[in-house]
């Protein structure tokens, strides 16, 4: 993992009062040197229905643990991108053997649940499912997770790329730290932040201590560790630890604040670029909460999310636009075209953000696709255009 010295948080140079302000009649646009990104970067993972439907690909436990197969699969993948969309740049490696430890092509945390006792199934044409395991107390062993049939099974892979390809490439999705909780105590969690709030956070912190340590070994070996949870993020120079909040959207500002946030504060110092994955449908309601952190350098923003609210809050931060999968189906290339202009120009600044679209279905035709990157690069050649005015 990269990490920072401490205190060092995005430099950002100097200017005028307000984040953009206007210098002559050109943009002034800062950027967060901890990330060093290009403009605008874009990229879209397609759901296993898409897959299994366009592709005949199964996403058995072979496809997340047979050496072989995990290399053949990701090359199809990448030719199957290729194909489609190779004019904005997708399908780079449909040439190449990559022994990826994870499914980047995917987005789905499963495996540190797996590791703490849940059930997990492995199905044709979705991502992996997780069992909670419904633990009647607020207990687990760090330790226990790495010496776990999951773990192992994981290790085995590993080594068994290395032996085959001399080293290992990507990562796999490792979550976070309320959806892990849910995962192994279900429900009764919520209740327990309510009820024992020390004994959930130890609990917490706990879940933290498994995830700490596996990123750190998935980091050794390929210096990566959330492709898999959002695939944007590759395209940003230094490798950013994004910590998924999906259940966030399910507790109060508060419960985050008293009980979770010291986890995310310390990552914040310690592995830079630090990020936050939120795909809830209201990462705003935390804009204020995520600004007290040390730092904060990515943020996944879940549709339909308020971006001009989010920057306002966190004129450092890069704010990743998650376009909805729902209704990227929905509309015609019109529409998403100006759909993707609109949050772009929300944001306000085209180096502190992205565009994506993350778990498209099998009903996503290709020029749908196509506008989201189209758009994107519209508007890359009139930023561009505009700042050498």
């Amino acid at each position: 993992m990269t990490r920072g010295k401490k205190g060092d948080g995005p430099r950002l140079p100097e200017r005028p009062e307000g984040c953009f302000a206007q210098m002559g009649t050109v943009p002034f646009f800062p950027r967060n040197e901890a990330l060093q990104n290009a403009m605008l970067p874009v990229d879209i993972v397609l759901a296993p229905a898409w897959w299994h439907r366009h592709e005949g690909i199964a996403f058995d436990a072979d496809f997340f643990y047979h050496p072989r197969q995990r290399v053949e699969v990701e090359r199809r993948m990448e030719q199957a991108l290729y194909e489609r969309w190779g004019r904005f740049g997708l399908g780079a490696d449909r040439d190449r053997d990559l022994p990826a430890v994870g499914a980047v092509h995917l987005a789905a945390g499963y495996l540190v649940s797996e590791m703490l006792g849940c059930r997990v199934e492995y199905l044709a044409d979705a991502p992996p499912r997780v069992v909670p395991a419904n633990l009647d107390a607020l207990r687990i062993v760090p330790e226990t997770a790495f010496a776990s049939p999951a773990f192992k099974r994981f290790e085995n892979l590993v080594e068994a790329l290395k032996t085959t390809h001399g080293g290992a490439c990507g990562d796999v999705n490792f979550s976070g730290v309320l959806n892990v909780a849910l995962d192994l105590r279900g429900q009764a969690f919520l209740m327990d932040m309510l009820d024992a709030p020390q004994a959930a956070a130890e609990f917490a912190a706990n879940v933290a201590a498994v995830i700490e340590r596996f990123t750190q070994y998935v980091t050794g070996l390929s210096g990566s560790t959330s492709i898999g949870v959002n695939r944007n993020v590759r395209h940003i120079q230094r490798p950013v630890f994004l910590h998924s909040e999906c259940s966030h959207t399910m507790i109060s500002v508060a419960d985050y604040e008293r009980l979770l946030m010291p986890l995310d504060a310390a990552w914040s110092r310690q592995f830079r670029p630090f990020g936050i994955h939120y795909c809830g449908t209201d990462p705003h309601r935390y804009a204020a909460a995520f600004a007290k952190l040390p730092h904060l350098d990515f943020l996944d923003v879940g549709w339909p999310g308020d971006v001009a609210e989010l920057r306002r809050h966190l004129p450092g931060t890069f704010l990743n636009i998650r376009y909805s999968p729902v209704e990227i189906v929905r509309q015609t290339p019109a529409e998403i075209r100006s759909t993707v202009r609109r949050l772009v120009e929300a944001s306000g600044n085209p180096w502190l953000t992205g565009v994506c679209c993350i778990n498209v279905d099998e009903r996503v035709r290709d020029e749908q696709i196509a506008a989201l990157f189209e758009e994107v690069e519209t508007l890359r050649a009139e930023y561009a255009s505009s700042a050498t005015q």
